[in-house]
């Protein structure tokens, strides 16, 4: 389990590798990855955007944003968390992912939260430290 703290907010990610969804001879991995969010502050926060960095394990990135997470825009009141789970394809047996999420207060204050750096490794190939 990766974690990152940002303004009183954790962001969780346990990323799986999916072995029914992968092709290896076809160069197509994919991971799932569940991710929960834990409002751990005093006041109501909404997530607007993400933002991912992947990296495959050549070293091509790719960067993903759009507006909420799988078709959400959850609200988060203090002691409250939200969980999702998503996916991603790599080319690649190996790879990280890295992001955030962008927030915003009742009152308007925006700020962008961290989504901690995580591994994807598929558990049949040679590890490579990514």
């Amino acid at each position: 389990m990766y974690s990152a703290v940002t303004r009183e907010i954790r962001v969780q990610v346990e990323p799986v590798y999916l072995d029914d969804q992968s092709e290896p001879d076809n160069a197509q991995y994919v991971w799932a990855y569940r991710v929960q969010i834990e409002n751990e502050g005093t006041e109501t926060v909404q997530l607007l955007t993400r933002y991912w960095h992947i990296t495959d394990g050549m070293g091509r990135v790719q960067e993903v944003r759009g507006a909420g997470v799988v078709g959400e825009q959850p609200v988060l009141n203090p002691g409250e968390s939200y969980e999702y789970t998503s996916g991603t394809p790599l080319p690649t047996p190996s790879g990280i992912m890295k992001g955030s999420y962008q927030m915003s207060t009742p009152s308007g204050d925006k700020f962008d939260i961290e989504v901690p750096a995580f591994s994807l490794d598929c558990p049949h190939e040679a590890r490579q430290l990514n």
